[in-house]
């Protein structure tokens, strides 16, 4: 009977010693990302795009894509992420109301036509039929910029 008590104790003493960790039973710290940049501008932080004639945006945040414009309905996505492919960053998602929402940005210089700013961005936003083309830049760089000048 004792030999019936001891077969329990020495598979959960067994199972235990499987599932620590080594080194002290601590977890490895999760490894470092570098940040997803394009001419400058931290992907993974808050990026505006816009454009004029007609007035619109959008504003790309960690936790979704919101399209808004003049006499425009406001669209959401989730954020899917950037896809990177050298000089250009994509997301690709679909608004709440299903309507297809593409927003590629380049890193090359853009100036939106209406004022002296010059963006690190130029933006093409494609949603449902509509091609849109502006420019982009970190929201924090827009809202720190005056009414002329770099962006940065």
């Amino acid at each position: 009977m004792r030999a019936a008590m001891l077969f329990p104790a020495a598979v959960l003493g067994l199972a235990l010693t499987a599932c620590s960790q080594p080194g002290g039973g601590e977890a490895p710290a999760p490894a470092k990302t570098e940040p997803r940049t394009l001419a400058g501008v931290d992907l993974d932080q808050p990026v505006r795009v816009l454009g004029t004639e007609p007035f619109w945006a959008v504003e790309i945040t960690p936790q979704g894509l919101t399209y808004s414009g003049v006499d425009r309905a406001e669209q959401k996505a989730a954020n899917p992420g950037p896809v990177l492919q050298g000089a250009l960053a994509s997301w690709t998602a679909r608004t709440e109301a299903g309507t297809p929402l593409v927003v590629t940005l380049t890193a090359t210089d853009c100036s939106d036509g209406m004022s002296d700013r010059t963006y690190p961005l130029a933006a093409r936003v494609e949603i449902g039929g509509e091609t849109l083309t502006g420019c982009a830049a970190a929201s924090a760089a827009i809202e720190r910029a005056g009414e002329g000048g770099r962006v940065e």
